[in-house]
C-alpha cells in the first residue's frame, strides 16, 4: 500500500471514529438538555403562580364549586384562551400549552384549568406528594403508554398561607407542559448537529486529503531528489556537473531531510569526481610510464649509440606527454569548478584565434602544416583567455591528425568558429562522445598518444559560455564548429 492511500486511510479511521462519539455524544445531550432547559423554566414558572394563588387559597375560592368566584382561576382561564402567533427562531407556535391544577393540602384537586381532574386524589402523585412534604416535587408522564413523545413534565411548587403558626403549606400549585411541545425544537437542534456534523467531516476530510497530497508531494520530490543523486552527475561531454542540482524547498522535518539529503550528495559527487579522474588518469599514465620504465632498464644496459639515442628520445617523449596530461588535467579541473565565464569587455574572436594560431604555429611548422585564417568574425561577452585556451586545444587537436604537408583551415563566421583538417577523420560513432574525458581515437599510422582531454576542455569552455561544439567528417578531414551564445 502506497505511503499517501495509508495516511489518507489513518486519517479517515481517526476522523471518522472521533466524528462517531462526538455526534453520538451532541445527539444524545441535545434532549436531556432542552427538557433540563424546560424544566428550570417550568420551576419559575410554578413558584410565581403560587404566589398568585394563595390568597384565593386561603380564602376558600378554589374550592370545589367556588372556582369560578376566584380570581386567579379567571385569569387562568383566560391565558387557555388567549391567541397566540410566534415565530421563536424560525419555529412557528400557534398554541398555549401549560396546563395548571391546584391541590389542597390533602392532595385533592381544587382547580384544574382544562377541568379533567377536578376533586380527584393526587396525594400519591410525586409532584404532589413531595411538595407536600416540603421537598421539590416533579414528575414525567406518559399519556400514551410506550410512547416517549407522549410524555408530560409535572413541575409543583408550595401553596405558602400565614397561620398563627407562621407560614404553612396550605396546597400545591403543578404546572404541567407536554414535551412534544418542544421537540420540533429537539428534532431541528438534532439536525443542525447532524448537519454540522457531516460538514465538520467533510471540511475535515478535505483537510486530511490537502496535508496528504501535501505531505505525498513532498516526499515524492525527496524521492526523485534523491533518484537523481547517481554518484558523479555526469553531462553530456562526460565532465562533472558543477551546476548543483535543486534542492527541495520543504518545511519542517522534511526540510532538515532535503538538507542532509544534499549534504550527503555533496559528499557523494565529491568522492566519485574523485575516484573517476583517478581511475581514468591511472589508465592514461600506465602506458607512458611502461614506456619510460622500459627506456630506462634498457638503458642501464650497454647498447650501441644510435640503440641509446633512440630510447633516451622515447623517454623525452613520453615524459612530455606524461606533462601534457597533468598540465591539461589540471586546466579542466579550474574549467568544472566554475559556474560561468567572466567575460564583461567585448571580446574579438580574430584576435583570440590569432592568438591561437601564434601559439600553435611552431607545432604546426615542424610537421609541415599550414595554419591559415578565414573570415573575421565578430565581437562578444566572452573571456578572451578561455576563447583562446579552447582554439588553441582545437588546434593541436587538429594538427595531430593532419598529414604532413597540408592545411588546417580556421573560418570566423558572425559567432562561429570552425576548424578544418585534412585527416581520416574519426569513426562515426565515435562522433557523439569527442569531448569525453581520455577518450581518443587512433592518430595516423595507428599510435595513440592522446588523452581526450584538449576537446574535453573546449567542450567545458564552450558550456562556459552558454555555447556548444559539434562535429562532423567532411571526407576528406574533420570540422569542428564552435558556436558561441552571442549574448
Amino acid at each position: 500500500m502506497r505511503l499517501g492511500i495509508r495516511l489518507l486511510f489513518a486519517f479517515f479511521l481517526i476522523n471518522g471514529i472521533a466524528a462517531f462519539f462526538v455526534l453520538r455524544v451532541f445527539m444524545a445531550e441535545i434532549k436531556p438538555s432542552v427538557r433540563e432547559v424546560m424544566e428550570d423554566m417550568m420551576v419559575d414558572t410554578a413558584n410565581i403562580l403560587a404566589e398568585l394563588a394563595s390568597d384565593d387559597l386561603a380564602a376558600g375560592r378554589l374550592q370545589a364549586g367556588a372556582a369560578g368566584q376566584s380570581l386567579f382561576a379567571q385569569r387562568v382561564q383566560r391565558y387557555a384562551s388567549r391567541p397566540v402567533d410566534a415565530t421563536i427562531w424560525g419555529v412557528s407556535k400557534q398554541t398555549l400549552d401549560y396546563r395548571i391544577y391546584v391541590t389542597d393540602a390533602q392532595g385533592s384537586v381544587l382547580f384544574d384549568s382544562e377541568n379533567q381532574a377536578v376533586g380527584a386524589d393526587h396525594s400519591q402523585w410525586r409532584d404532589v406528594a413531595r411538595t407536600l412534604r416540603g421537598e421539590y416535587g416533579a414528575r414525567s408522564t406518559r399519556e400514551v403508554e410506550g410512547d416517549d413523545t407522549s410524555s408530560v413534565m409535572h413541575v409543583a411548587a408550595p401553596i405558602y398561607v400565614t397561620t398563627p403558626r407562621g407560614r404553612e403549606i396550605a396546597g400545591v400549585l403543578t404546572v404541567a407542559k407536554p414535551t412534544r411541545t418542544v421537540q420540533r425544537f429537539i428534532d431541528r437542534a438534532e439536525r443542525k448537529v447532524f448537519m454540522g456534523g457531516l460538514l465538520l467531516l467533510a471540511l475535515s476530510a478535505a483537510v486530511g486529503v490537502a496535508v496528504t497530497l501535501w505531505m505525498v508531494w513532498n516526499v515524492r520530490r525527496l524521492r526523485d531528489y534523491a533518484l537523481s543523486v547517481q554518484g558523479p552527475a555526469a553531462g553530456d561531454d562526460g565532465t562533472l556537473a558543477t551546476t548543483p542540482l535543486a534542492v527541495p524547498q520543504v518545511p519542517g522535518e522534511l526540510g532538515d531531510l532535503a538538507r542532509a539529503m544534499d549534504r550527503m550528495r555533496a559528499r557523494l559527487e565529491g568522492r566519485d569526481y574523485i575516484e573517476g579522474y583517478v581511475r581514468a588518469l591511472t589508465h592514461e599514465l600506465k602506458s607512458p610510464v611502461a614506456a619510460i620504465r622500459g627506456a630506462g632498464e634498457l638503458l642501464q644496459d650497454d647498447l650501441p649509440a644510435g640503440d641509446r639515442a633512440e630510447f633516451a628520445t622515447q623517454v623525452v617523449q613520453q615524459s612530455e606527454r606524461l606533462q601534457r596530461i597533468i598540465d591539461r588535467l589540471l586546466e579542466l579541473s579550474k574549467l568544472e569548478q566554475r559556474q560561468h565565464a567572466e567575460g564583461s569587455a567585448p571580446v574579438a574572436l580574430q584576435a583570440c584565434a590569432t592568438v591561437a594560431i601564434d601559439h600553435t604555429r611552431g607545432r604546426a611548422g615542424h610537421r609541415g602544416i599550414t595554419l591559415e585564417l578565414h573570415g573575421s568574425g565578430r565581437s562578444g561577452p566572452w573571456e578572451a583567455e578561455l576563447v583562446t585556451m579552447a582554439l588553441t586545444n582545437l588546434l593541436d587537436n587538429a594538427i595531430d591528425f593532419a598529414p604532413a604537408g597540408s592545411t588546417v583551415r580556421v573560418i570566423l563566421d558572425g559567432a562561429t568558429v570552425a576548424v578544418q583538417d585534412s585527416g581520416p577523420g574519426v569513426p562515426d560513432y565515435a562522433l557523439p562522445r569527442l569531448g569525453e574525458r581520455f577518450f581518443t581515437t587512433a592518430r595516423p599510422g595507428g599510435e595513440r598518444s592522446g588523452s581526450g582531454l584538449g576537446l574535453a576542455i573546449v567542450r567545458r569552455v564552450m558550456k562556459l559560455h552558454g555555447g556548444h561544439m559539434t562535429a562532423r567528417n567532411t571526407s576528406p578531414g574533420l570540422c569542428v564548429v564552435l558556436a558561441f551564445d552571442a549574448g
